[in-house]
């Protein structure tokens, strides 16, 4: 019955846990949610500790994710039961990362048992980067997500996303101590977060300014790819394009839903035109049958073609097919879902400014995009994010999207910029504050006057240099020591 009620508590905190992202952003709950489930696995076996982590892994994920119910149900055509069981099932999958953190942690903690809290951060920083990182990695409101406000965020220059998720994991911990142990040790863990306020934070440096506007057509996920709304569409786009604003004009990814050399002449023309008295950047398809299709930004400059940005770092099953469920992807009737990855590009130069695209999903991986923000021939100053989020429904997802920008400009302490087609299409500076947005599921174009941005945050620099292998190492720390004293307990006489 005890394990029971343990197992309750572990589902019903992680649920709370997902109230500590956006829109709530209440990340206090975070501390404490880790607290509870560090507590409940604090004195546990390794079969129990793997239950507790796997149970407040799918609580959290499966509430983090519900808005996936409405891709697969409402335009993937699964039966709601089966809609709901593919969700839960992915939430397992992703679970499992989390119990085999927590397992861990139980095997470790008798062998250093007085180094437990500092034994479960590492534990649960080895979790989230094997999520980030394997299988293309899913890092979907990983830990630190939450802390784009609050003292954490101070952290974000220093140790990015992931050393935040091992700093607030760190402060769970310490509470855990105080609360099984009674131990005042914990206090001082638990004051750890709050040393972000204390940290500089001026890395970055202004590069002048650039007037944007961001476009956001509002086409429904339904008709988005409806051949007999194409031609619609389209002219509704580019009216709105032909009414702009500003030294750029952007638009959402795959705002052409079809490969750009498959427009009408007419309208490449009319396109032709308007880039003449300013510079477009344009979500689009390029390739061919024979090479596939990436998803792409396409910037059109006086009249020609000047840049293609394709999309590296693919969704899968929504763009690309992993081995053995080509028969789940093609049951759900998703256009475009096996495509090609585009190639690296430097940023496009515009109005003094080194603008540097995003598609949709890429905006997770900082480790992907940090070459750049750091100086350099692919140094950016501005980052410009095109996202197409209507196949998710308007709620918690675009807040959970825009959080993740807000993240990115933390790191990075660059603006970053989103078109999207049903929102959220937002200004966030570089210091991660929401500036200005569009109403979601309205028709409109933000524009903005965007500061760019040079120099490196301390972040940055590591990140490129080592990439994420420092915190791999900070987490398989305690692993090496526990095993290097059980060597050496076995040598012993």
């Amino acid at each position: 019955m005890r394990l029971l009620w343990g197992g309750l508590a572990a589902l019903a905190a992680g649920v709370v846990h997902t109230a500590s992202f956006a829109p709530l952003l209440a990340w206090p709950l975070q501390i404490l949610a880790l607290g509870l489930l560090a507590a409940l696995s604090w004195r546990q076996g390794v079969r129990q500790a793997a239950g507790l982590g796997f149970l407040f892994s799918l609580g959290w994920l499966s509430s983090g994710l519900w808005w996936l119910f409405i891709s697969l149900h409402e335009f993937g055509g699964l039966r709601p039961v089966l809609a709901v069981g593919a969700l839960l099932l992915l939430g397992a999958f992703l679970s499992l990362y989390s119990a085999g953190a927590l397992a861990l942690f139980a095997w470790l903690r008798p062998r250093l048992p007085a180094a437990a809290p500092l034994l479960w951060a590492c534990c649960w920083l080895l979790g989230e980067l094997a999520r980030a990182q394997w299988l293309t990695g899913f890092p979907w409101i990983a830990s630190g997500y939450a802390h784009t406000v609050g003292p954490l965020a101070g952290w974000a220059p220093w140790v990015g996303v992931y050393g935040i998720g091992f700093v607030a994991a760190l402060g769970a911990a310490g509470l855990a101590q105080v609360w099984q142990a009674r131990s005042p040790r914990g206090l001082a863990l638990l004051a750890l977060p709050l040393l972000g306020l204390l940290l500089p934070q001026q890395f970055t440096h202004s590069a002048g300014s650039l007037k944007v506007g961001l476009v956001q057509p509002n086409v429904p996920q339904s008709q988005k790819f409806d051949e007999a709304r194409i031609g619609v569409q389209l002219a509704e786009l580019l009216a709105q394009l032909e009414a702009g604003e500003g030294d750029l004009l952007v638009t959402p990814e795959s705002v052409l839903p079809l490969p750009y050399d498959f427009l009408p002449v007419e309208a490449q023309q009319r396109l032709t035109q308007l880039s003449v008295r300013r510079p477009l950047l344009m979500g689009s398809f390029v390739g061919n049958a024979q090479e596939g299709y990436v998803n792409s930004l396409i910037g059109l400059q006086q009249g020609e073609r000047r840049y293609v940005y394709g999309k590296r770092h693919l969704l899968p099953f929504g763009e690309f097919i992993p081995p053995g469920f080509a028969w789940f992807v093609r049951a759900l009737n998703i256009p475009m879902d096996d495509q090609a990855r585009g190639k690296h590009q430097r940023p496009w130069l515009i109005g003094g400014q080194r603008v540097r695209p995003l598609i949709c999903y890429e905006d997770l991986f900082g480790e992907d995009i940090v070459a750049s923000a750091v100086d350099g021939p692919d140094a950016a100053t501005l980052f410009v994010n095109a996202s197409n989020l209507a196949w998710f429904g308007r709620l918690m997802v675009q807040d959970q999207h825009l959080q993740f920008s807000q993240m990115r400009a933390l790191e990075f302490q660059r603006a970053v910029v989103r078109a999207t087609n049903t929102g959220a299409t937002a200004w966030v500076d570089h210091q991660g504050r929401l500036r200005e947005q569009l109403l979601p599921l309205t028709r409109g174009l933000l524009v903005v006057e965007v500061e760019g941005r040079s120099g490196s945050t301390p972040y940055a620099r590591w990140l490129h240099a080592l990439g994420l292998w420092p915190l791999w190492a900070l987490g398989l720390l305690p692993l090496a020591w526990a095993v290097q004293r059980g060597r050496r307990a076995r040598r012993a006489p």
